[in-house]
């Protein structure tokens, strides 16, 4: 005697339905490691945003710095000509300059919030995901790019309604976008760095200020090199943000820059801050 035929297996009349239980019975796939960093900068990039989108307070206040350094010290010195400056008004020359240092200053403190995360225990939780340390250094450090860049727009306004003469070709003012990010990538690496080494907010603060002004100071932001003294020449050579200043005044100004090589030494520049804070960053969750 024949066996009866076996019943056919339910189909769910909505397909939809039935795609929607096998995601909770499938994990989804996991993304692939070169998809993985995208995603995650791009997700620091947007809690950025949104943090400044619900509070502008710092970039109100951040403003007022640059605002007194074009307003006072580049008003100054452009009736004092005492710095050689190609033939341009020194304010115009000192724009580019005040621009990278306002972005410097954002990213070297950055270090503090990530020390407050592993104090919040948000670093723990990060760090027990599938996504590489990198990918978290990166995330933030092109994170804190983005704040630099929205602060370099506001000085940007704010040198124009000095009556700098700037350039407006989008090409040159993406370039100028890409560089700023770039080097406040380093400059917030470098910061994440330092925390990895000092495992302290007040010590962090205490390092991020004994650097920041010799920093400034020894980079081409108020004075062409020329005019340096020669250990001061080789300091400028060695610091990030003298290739960032060059590379923001060619593009903005027109003065003779090396674009190229400016733009590759951010590059390695950050890079290498990448890998230094990605290696200390186990060390600070500890």
């Amino acid at each position: 005697m024949s066996e009866a035929p076996a019943a056919p297996r339910a189909v769910s009349a909505d397909p939809a339905r039935a795609h929607g239980i096998d995601l909770l019975l499938k994990p989804p796939r996991p993304r692939a490691g070169w998809r993985l960093l995208p995603a995650r900068v791009g997700a620091m990039c947007a809690v950025e945003l949104q943090k400044l989108r619900h509070d502008r307070t710092e970039l109100y206040t951040r403003a007022v710095q640059p605002a007194l350094w074009l307003l006072i010290f580049g008003q100054t010195f452009t009736r004092i000509r005492a710095i050689p400056t190609g033939g341009i008004p020194y304010v115009d020359y000192l724009a580019p300059g005040i621009i990278a240092q306002s972005a410097m200053f954002i990213a070297i403190f950055y270090g503090i919030r990530i020390i407050w995360e592993r104090d919040a225990g948000i670093l723990n939780k990060l760090l027990v995901t599938p996504t590489p340390r990198s990918a978290l250094i990166t995330g933030k450090a092109f994170a804190a790019g983005v704040k630099s860049l929205v602060q370099a727009v506001v000085v940007l306004l704010i040198a124009a309604l000095l009556g700098v003469a700037l350039t407006w070709n989008p090409l040159k003012l993406l370039a100028v976008a890409a560089i700023v990010v770039l080097g406040s990538a380093f400059f917030s690496c470098l910061s994440m760095t330092i925390a990895g080494i000092v495992l302290s907010r007040d010590r962090l603060m205490g390092f991020g200020q004994a650097i920041t002004m010799p920093l400034f100071f020894g980079s081409n932001a108020l004075y062409p090199v020329s005019v340096m003294p020669g250990w001061l020449q080789a300091v400028s050579k060695a610091n990030p943000l003298s290739y960032e200043v060059d590379a923001l005044r060619g593009l903005l100004l027109g003065t003779p820059h090396h674009l190229a090589s400016d733009f590759a030494v951010l590059l390695v520049a950050a890079a290498l801050g990448v890998a230094a804070a990605s290696a200390l960053l186990g060390r600070l969750a500890r």
